[in-house]
Order: C-alpha cells, then structure tokens, then sequence
C-alpha cells in the first residue's frame, strides 16, 4: 500500500511501467470534471473509473482484494478513509475472476488511512481494503485499475 500526493505518483513509476501512463492521463485530464464512467488508457491494462460513491461508515464499508489488478484510488471532492488489512491476514474466500475482486463483507480493518482531494491511495494484490469509508452521503472519486 503507498499513500501520498496525486504530485508523487511519478516517483513510483518503476514499481510498474503502467504507473507513467497514469502520471500522463492525470496530467492530461482535469479528472474532477469528468463525467462519471469507465474511460479505456490501455484496453483491459489500464483504464480509470470515475465514480459517484456512497460514504459508508467503517462498518458498512466491505473489505476486498483483487489478484490481477492496482488499485489507484483518488478522491476528488471529498476525504475518503480506507480499512487496510493484508491479504496474509484475510480469511479464505470466493474469487469472482470475471470481476477481479474477492469480498470479506464481515471482516473489519485492523487500521485506517484518510486520503484527501491531491492524495492517493495505492493498493496492491497483497493489500486488503476497504473503501468508501466518509461522512458525507455521496464523494466524487477516480479508481484507476493498472495491470499488476
């Protein structure tokens, strides 16, 4: 998991080659005015999701993993907490491969991470997270899916 500045993203572009294409879309677009969707960078490698998201509390919001995705999490208009537990941690559950994503609906966070609009929060196969987690019923947020 790496949290920091929207501004930082470059400096972990040798972690994976995707992470350039990332700096330069988010470099290139104003993603706070875009409309909500599923915009397409690299075919099925890399695209971003612009979403309308309901603020959960920490008890509502479910923890997941995914095997063959990144997660770059932004939020644009509001702050946004992440549950964060590994996945070494995470109870044996059902993978749904056609959408990436393993759910842990009864399993809590151990800890908690706030980003705010300039920040971003990086999750990795390996990382348990919970996301959603705000106080305000609905938050503007861009999901950026990078090939792992």
């Amino acid at each position: 998991m790496i949290i920091d500045t929207i501004e930082n993203l470059k400096n972990y572009i040798g972690i994976n080659p995707l992470f350039a294409d990332v700096v330069k879309f988010i470099e290139e677009n104003d993603l706070a005015s875009m409309e909500d969707g599923k915009y397409a960078i690299k075919g099925n490698d890399l695209f971003v999701n612009i979403t309308t998201a309901k603020g959960k509390t920490p008890d509502e919001a479910v923890m997941e993993t995914h095997i063959n995705m990144i997660d770059i999490q932004i939020p644009l208009d509001e702050e946004e907490t992440y549950g964060y537990l590994p996945l070494a941690d995470l109870p044996k559950a059902e993978y749904n491969a056609e959408k990436d994503i393993t759910k842990y609906p009864d399993v809590p966070g151990s800890s908690y991470v706030t980003c705010r609009p300039g920040m971003m929060a990086v999750f990795f196969p390996q990382d348990g997270h919970a996301p959603c987690i705000s106080y305000v019923p609905e938050f503007r947020k861009a999901i950026f899916k990078v090939k792992a």
